[in-house]
This record gives structure tokens, C-alpha cells and sequence, in this order.
């Protein structure tokens, strides 16, 4: 019977803050970026990432670091069930920083940390049952409790008849070898060291390292000695990197050159960041010894992996989807400076987005403008009102998924602020409002510095009222802040909606939409979500979706706007969008709230009494938009 898991790691985990000034010391970085760390962790998100099921078993803190490590790895689709709640110990942290292109200096905060309390009584035989292989790290052997419980998970996957596999991943810091200011000290020979790690060996079917991993484990610093010291003690396949020269595999006797191992094709680009490039590295050959292919091809692929690494920024964020990689391989290399490869950049954020919105019904009170305009409403009452709107979205949302909002953070700021953590798809707008030419809300800031304020789960959304037959001065302008605005989220790591009303400015056809879509991309601009008008016909909808899917695969998809529509003419165009699976669902707004925002300004209406009419209003909403769905679905199979 195949087993549920692929593999299952153990070891650190920590939260990386890494500077996010490049070419400067630590010492003068401003700013940091906040990922998940830890070679096991990484590991266990880089597998995911490729297809596998993993796991990891490690401890967190009972806080704010440790909470994020588990939610994050759930976002990678890494079961999290050996992620334990240590109450008394503070999650593991480390600063990193990118000096030069050889010096990249980090400090390990781990006194006392989550991860180093592992115990036997955290290995649970049931689950390690599960995996098909086990995957340990050197650094969980440097102490006697977290050695006992990776010995434990090593014979229990054994006896279950898992694979087990070694990342030596020594760190002389993190053996007590080496100072806190030495963190990114690779190699300190200690006979300590080496005699612990060779009791083990015998454990492993895979031992992966670099050339000075194996000098550790073997006891010597001439490499092939190294490599048969290790293979006296193991009979399993070794795997030893070298650097910009790749990596061999040896299944059997250590041969007099490394040149005659085994070895997959390399991949020659430009390093910008090594950290955590082994464990991008780890990834990929598991993903291909899982695979049982053979060890050219394991090879490749870790080279590949590797690759990725040390060419963007972070650990776990530089890593390849499967498709990613795919794509990789078919197209080849073109900019040696990955991360500066556009195309392979778009491919990389569209595979790796968190979550998953199959269907996506919002309730859009990002109004500022027509909210400003209703009598007796003042920025106070229609910040108030706004909350109460996110009051009727969690009531008929109800902790269920595929539920969400739009919301501006000039006038509803409460309502988005109490939004926060609550399972909803979030969108804030960024254009102020019934601008033409496009121009933006002042918290933006004239250099969108102000999307850097923004919670990672907000997405941009901005709307552009333009038209295929505008002058050329109109698109120019528009365009203009367009991409900049694009370029502004993706660099502030957040996710973007166009959305594009062409009908307000000009006469529309089947073909009008469509052909906005495709200048947008023909200008670089790759929106993960699209908010497009109801349209009147079928031609439309398929025009709009085939422009989309033509450039962008991969894209969210489309939610489709209200226009302040009557109700019945709502469930018409739903019923029209619905055939279309490219379409998710609909943001609507004046539709739900309209009614109750006038009368409540006035003072007609109590507080309760506005939650249930618009939450009445949008419930009914959602019912279509299911029922419309349904029907479309069942008409196709």
C-alpha cells in the first residue's frame, strides 16, 4: 500500500531574517525580510514545492516566530503535525545578509531555542510510518536529547522500511566549534565531531555534503580519503558537492578521481546568494532518488535547484515549483542573473503563490467616493460603516474559505485592521477614485513606498478606466503608473488585481475588453487577478478569457465587478460569466450596500439592522453565484 507521505524531515527550523540592503554589512542593514529557515524546514517546503509530500518534525516557539513557521509551512503544503509547541522556549532565529559575492555573514540566535528540546517522546512511530523516507541533519547530533530523537525516527523508519538519508550540513558554530561572530564558518576539524557523525553512518542509504562536510565525516581534509572513510563505515550512495563544479554520486568503491562519479549536467549562472543553496540542492535530489530515477538525472535536477538558490534572495523563497523547473529545462538559460530573468521571474512568483482560491465571492466596500457623497456621511460614520460591512462578510462567510473583501485603508483602516487573520481574501485599492488619467491614493507615496506598510495578504487592486481607442498621451500616462505600480508590488511581495472598466469611457464590443487585456501584457504588466464588467455576451467572456490565458497560465483568474446592477440584472450576467472557469466569482458592492449605507448615514438605520440587510444581500448573492456555477459545471459534464 503507498504510503501518504514522500518523506519526512527532522531538525531546526527557525525564522530568517535576512538584510535586505545587498553589498553592505550587517551592521548596516535597514531592513529585513522575514522567511521560514533551518536546512530541514527548508527542505521539507523546497520538496513540497517539487511535488513531493513531506513533513517535518522539529519544535516552535509558543509566540508570534513560531505561529508563522507553521502557517507558512502549511502555505508550502508541508504537513505540519510534527511541528511541536515547545511552551517555554522561544523559536530559533538567524540574521543573514548578503555582503559580496563571497562573503554572506549570519549570526545563529539558538541559546536555549525550540527546535534544540526535541526529544524521543517527540517521535511518534505511527507517523513515522507514514513516510517513505526519513531525512536528517548534522546539527541535531550535536547534542545527546536531539540525537536520541533523530536516532529514534532513523530505527523507526527502518523498521517501517523507509529510506533514510543524511544532509551533513555541518556548521562548526552550532557544534560549540566556533564563536556567535562566526556563523558562516564552514569547516573546523574536530575528532568530536567526526566520531559522533561516524557512529551514525551506518544509518543512512544517502549521505549528502560538500567536499568539507565529507572532511568532517571522514577525518581528514584530502577528499577521496574523506569519501572512503565514509564508505568503511556505510554502505550507501554518496553524494558529495563541489561547488561550481557540481556534484558526483557514488554508489560503490571511491574511485581514485571524483571526475568519475557519477554527475548530472551543471548549470552556469551568476551567484548572488549561497546561502541555503544546499538545502535547494537536498531538494531536488530527493525529489529524483524518490523518483528512483537514475543519478544523472537526481543529479540535474539538484544542480538545477541549486541553481535557483544562489540566485535570488532567501532560502526557502528562491526554491522551484515542479513546473518551474519544467520550464527551466525547456527553455534553458538565457539571463545568467536569474532573478533578472523576466520571464522565468513570472513563471517562479505565479507557481509559488500561497493559497488557493477556487472560488472567490467578495463583498467590495472600497467605495470612498460614492460613500463621500451620501447625505450625512463624514469620514468617522463611513469608517464605522465600514466595519459593520466586515461584520455582515464574517457572518455570511462563517469561517468558511472562498470568502473575501475589498477594502481601502483611507476610510475603512478599522475594518481592515480587525479583517487581519480572520481567513479572508483581502484587496485594498490604490487609485483615487473616478481619476483619469490614473492616479493613485496619497498613502501610496509618489515612489509607492507605501505598499512596503502593507500586510503580505493584501492585495493591490487597482482600477483603470481606459479604452483601446484612447490617444496615445492617455495610454502613455496610464500606463506608466500601471507598471510601476506592478513592479511596486511584486517587489513589496504582494499580489495584484487589474481591474479595467472600459465601457465608462467609450463604446464596447465583444472584442473591446479583450483587446485592453492584451496591452497590458504587452507591456510587461502580469496581474494576478483580473476585475472585469459584467458582459452581455458569451463571445465576450471567451474573448477576455483566451487574452488572458494566452499570456498568463497561471493566473488567479477573474472576479467580475457589479456596477451598481439591479440584482436581477446581476444574476443574469452571473449565470453568463459562471460558463467560463477562468472566472472565480464576483466583487460587488453598491448591489449589497447601497440600500443600507443611505438609509444608516441618515440615521434610518441601527447598526444591527444594516449587518443583516447587507448580509442578507450578500448571502443571496453568493447562492446565485453558486447555484450559477453549478449549473454551468453540470451542463458541461
Amino acid at each position: 500500500m503507498p504510503k501518504p507521505l514522500d518523506l519526512i524531515t527532522i531538525g531546526r527550523s527557525s525564522v530568517d531574517l535576512y538584510g535586505a540592503q545587498v553589498g553592505g554589512r550587517l551592521e548596516d542593514m535597514g531592513s529585513f525580510e522575514k522567511y521560514i529557515g533551518g536546512s530541514p524546514t527548508n527542505m521539507a517546503a523546497g520538496t513540497a514545492r517539487l511535488g513531493l509530500k513531506s513533513a517535518v518534525i522539529t519544535r516552535v516557539g509558543d509566540e508570534h516566530m513560531g505561529r508563522f513557521i507553521r502557517e507558512q509551512l502549511r502555505r508550502e503544503g508541508v504537513d505540519v503535525r510534527g511541528v511541536i509547541t515547545d511552551p517555554e522556549r522561544l523559536t530559533a532565529l538567524v540574521i543573514l545578509g548578503i555582503r559580496d559575492e563571497e562573503q554572506f555573514p549570519l549570526i545563529f540566535y539558538r541559546e536555549n531555542c525550540a527546535d534544540m528540546a526535541l526529544s524521543e517522546a517527540d517521535i511518534d512511530p505511527a507517523f513515522i510510518a507514514e513516510a517513505r523516507a526519513v531525512v536528517a541533519t548534522g546539527t541535531h547530533l550535536s547534542h545527546p536529547r536531539t540525537e536520541a530523537a533523530v536516532l529514534k525516527a532513523l530505527r523507526l523508519g527502518r523498521e517501517s522500511g523507509a529510506r533514510t538519508a543524511l544532509d551533513i550540513d555541518y556548521r562548526p558554530n552550532l557544534w560549540g566549534l566556533a564563536g556567535h561572530g562566526a556563523g558562516d564558518s564552514r569547516f573546523i576539524a574536530s575528532e568530536a565531531v567526526t566520531a559522533k557523525l561516524q557512529s551514525t553512518l551506518r544509518l543512512f542509504d544517502l549521505i549528502v555534503g560538500t567536499e568539507e562536510e565529507f572532511h568532517i565525516a571522514g577525518g581528514t581534509t584530502d577528499t577521496v580519503a574523506a569519501l572512503r572513510a565514509v564508505r568503511a563505515l556505510s554502505e550507501a550512495t554518496l553524494v558529495c558537492k563541489r561547488g561550481p563544479m557540481g556534484a558526483v554520486a557514488f554508489t560503490g568503491t571511491i574511485p581514485d578521481r571524483l571526475d568519475d562519479g557519477e554527475s548530472g549536467p551543471g548549470f552556469p549562472i551568476e551567484v548572488f546568494n549561497v546561502l541555503g543553496a544546499g538545502d535547494g540542492f537536498m531538494s531536488g535530489l530527493l525529489k529524483g532518488w524518490l523518483d528512483d530515477e537514475p543519478w544523472p538525472v537526481a543529479l540535474k535536477y539538484a544542480n538545477a535547484c541549486g541553481a535557483f538558490a544562489v540566485s535570488r534572495h532567501g532560502c526557502t523563497p528562491a526554491y522551484p515549483s515542479w513546473q518551474e523547473l519544467q520550464f527551466f529545462f525547456e527553455r534553458g538559460i538565457r539571463e545568467k542573473a536569474l532573478r533578472k530573468d523576466a520571464e522565468l521571474e513570472q513563471v517562479h512568483w505565479a507557481t509559488n503563490r500561497s493559497g488557493d482560491w477556487p472560488t472567490l465571492r467578495v463583498f467590495a466596500f472600497d467605495h470612498r467616493k460614492q460613500l463621500e457623497e451620501m447625505d450625512g456621511a463624514t469620514p468617522e460614520k463611513i469608517g464605522r460603516f465600514k466595519t459593520l460591512c466586515l461584520d455582515a462578510a464574517l457572518q455570511v462567510a462563517g469561517g468558511r474559505p472562498g470568502y473575501g473583501l475589498l477594502c481601502d485603508g483611507r476610510l475603512g483602516r478599522d475594518a481592515l485592521y480587525r479583517a487581519a487573520g480572520q481567513g479572508l481574501w483581502i484587496g485594498r485599492p490604490v487609485e483615487w477614485p473616478g481619476s483619469r488619467p490614473l492616479a493613485l491614493e496619497p498613502e501610496i507615496g509618489p515612489d509607492y513606498g507605501g505598499l512596503g506598510e502593507w500586510p503580505l495578504d493584501h492585495v493591490v487592486k487597482c482600477l483603470c478606466f481606459c479604452h483601446p481607442d484612447d490617444d496615445a498621451e492617455m495610454w502613455s500616462r496610464q500606463e506608466d503608473v500601471v507598471r510601476r505600480l506592478f513592479a511596486a508590488a511584486r517587489r513589496h511581495r504582494l499580489e495584484f488585481l487589474l481591474e479595467a472598466i472600459p465601457s465608462k469611457v467609450g463604446t464596447v464590443d465583444e472584442s473591446t475588453t479583450a483587446a485592453v487585456i492584451q496591452r497590458f501584457y504587452d507591456r510587461g504588466v502580469y496581474p494576478d487577478w483580473w476585475k472585469l464588467e459584467p458582459f452581455r455576451s458569451d463571445a465576450a467572456w471567451r474573448d477576455a478569457c483566451a487574452a488572458i490565458t494566452r499570456n498568463d497560465p497561471n493566473t488567479r483568474g477573474i472576479v467580475v465587478l457589479g456596477l451598481d446592477a439591479p440584482a436581477e440584472e446581476l444574476y443574469e450576467s452571473f449565470a453568463l460569466a459562471a460558463r467560463h472557469d477562468l472566472v472565480k466569482g464576483f466583487a460587488v458592492g453598491r448591489t449589497i450596500f447601497g440600500e443600507a449605507a443611505r438609509r444608516w448615514m441618515k440615521g434610518d438605520l441601527g447598526d444591527c439592522e444594516a449587518v443583516a440587510a447587507m448580509a442578507e444581500n450578500f448571502h443571496a448573492l453568493c447562492h446565485v453565484w453558486d447555484r450559477a456555477r453549478g449549473q454551468a459545471r453540470g451542463q458541461a459534464a
